[in-house]
């Protein structure tokens, strides 16, 4: 069935847009191969909210947006491609779903290495010349990988347990 789109949705994205480029942009740390934010959480609400396509359309505005405002590298089209890989993911793993720790592990292990161990050091590869190889590009991606999953996984559990969502899309008329 498709969705009509309605003033509330339109609304309540562009209030998870803004979270999401306040939280990477301005309260996320970054260097220059490694950003570590919480954007994850208003990413994983929208895929709770709305599903995968509209997650994933509202993922590349927050990026789009980001990278108009706050830019500290040159744009490329890389990390967008991962803005929307990880928009179908969150939607994909909750849209419709209980959260659960199978969830939120599955979801924060898949978007850890499809993106954060796969896709994003080849991004950073080719912007930065650095083989794939170098240790420096490694290092610092492994070790917040081990530390992020369990911190990921444990705050998307309580949130999406927390948040009223069957209240949330009726009232706002989502569904």
């Amino acid at each position: 069935m498709k969705r009509k789109i309605s003033t509330q949705m339109i609304t309540v994205m562009a209030l998870l847009i803004a979270l999401t480029v306040v939280l990477s942009n301005i309260l996320g740390i970054e260097t220059q191969l490694l950003k570590v934010t919480f954007a994850f959480v208003p990413q994983m609400i929208m895929g709770m909210l709305f599903g995968p396509f509209w997650s994933a359309v509202g993922a590349v505005i927050a990026d789009l947006i980001g990278n108009t405002m706050f830019a500290k590298a040159p744009f490329f089209i890389g990390f967008t491609l991962n803005k929307i890989i990880a928009g179908l993911i969150y939607g994909y793993f909750f849209y419709n779903k209980k959260v659960t720790w199978k969830n939120t592990i599955l979801c924060t292990v898949t978007l850890t290495l499809l993106l954060s161990l796969c896709l994003t050091p080849i991004w950073l590869s080719m912007m930065y010349h650095v083989p794939l190889n170098q240790w420096q590009l490694w290092v610092p991606r492994l070790i917040k990988a081990a530390i992020m999953i369990p911190i990921e996984a444990g705050t998307m559990y309580v949130i999406g347990n927390m948040l009223p969502i069957d209240q949330l899309t009726r009232k706002l008329k989502l569904q």
